[in-house]
């Protein structure tokens, strides 16, 4: 039995906290013994143990998985999420309308384990969710981009990087904000790709951020000189996530600086999934 759970980009600029978008690069958590398993077994300490547990899962857990660690792709937050899928399905079977029902649930509980909810959302329901007041909604999407991640070699830890943001911003911020967030939403809803660079300005943490992570920002720049749609910071970092034609891509990922590497990805629509080994 295996859990699949997409890596996610957080906050897609304006959108602190409250804006997730699902990658298609993906972490398997495994929780029933196999003949062979290319995968390492987990100890009671890491993330989708723990996970694994606190929704009531018994035995053994392994994980596989593709997502950087440390480079603002969701990691953790996955790695939970397919913890917590992963009890609900070794209690309640692989129904998919059962585990739909289930999500509000499991995303509360993913939610207290990561400590904000933005990145477990994406990677639990799929597509670009918004997350407030404990509800999560997929936001419908009216275009089809690729997604082009820019990895640098450093990694980045989010504890660390949320201790350097300030305890409160200026009012203008604040709206400048609300007003991003809400535009990307709608931009997003209605295919509007002429809004989108507008849209993922950011006035709260992008800059804190960028100040210690030189190549992230001539990265981000780099994407939109090259004729990306829009390009932010990924999560708390130093990844930066640009969003762009499907036929630029692969032109644009070349126009990044060297010190990373690119990978080009698209939206996962479809959020964690329960699979059996034959359909693996």
């Amino acid at each position: 039995m295996i859990v699949r759970v997409p890596a996610s980009s957080a906050n897609l600029g304006p959108g602190f906290d409250a804006l997730g978008m699902a990658l298609s690069v993906y972490a398997d958590v495994i929780f029933e013994p196999l003949l062979e398993v290319d995968a390492q077994l987990l100890d009671d300490h890491h993330p989708a143990t723990v996970a694994f547990r606190r929704a009531g899962g018994e035995g053994p857990v392994w994980l596989r998985s593709s997502i950087p660690i440390g480079r603002g792709m969701g990691f953790s937050g996955a790695a939970r999420v397919g913890g917590v899928v992963a009890a609900h399905a070794q209690r309640y079977g692989t129904d998919p309308d059962r585990l739909e029902q289930a999500l509000p649930e499991l995303l509360h509980l993913a939610t207290e384990l990561e400590g904000h909810a933005d990145n477990v959302a994406a990677s639990l329901y799929g597509g670009v969710v918004a997350t407030a007041a404990g509800h999560a909604v997929r936001v419908p999407l009216a275009l089809e981009p690729a997604m082009v991640l820019w990895v640098p070699s450093s990694a980045t830890s989010t504890d660390d990087s949320r201790r350097g943001l300030p305890a409160s911003v200026p009012f203008a911020d604040a709206v400048h904000n609300i007003g991003r967030t809400a535009l990307l939403v709608a931009a997003l809803a209605a295919g509007d790709i002429g809004a989108l660079r507008a849209a993922t300005e950011d006035r709260i943490h992008q800059d804190l951020r960028l100040a210690h992570a030189e190549p992230s920002r001539a990265a981000l720049l780099a994407a939109l000189d090259a004729g990306a749609w829009a390009a932010w910071l990924s999560g708390s970092g130093p990844s930066v996530a640009v969003m762009c034609a499907v036929d630029e891509a692969d032109a644009i990922a070349a126009a990044l600086p060297s010190e990373g590497h690119s990978k080009l990805l698209r939206i996962d629509r479809r959020g964690a999934l329960m699979l059996q080994r034959r359909d693996d």
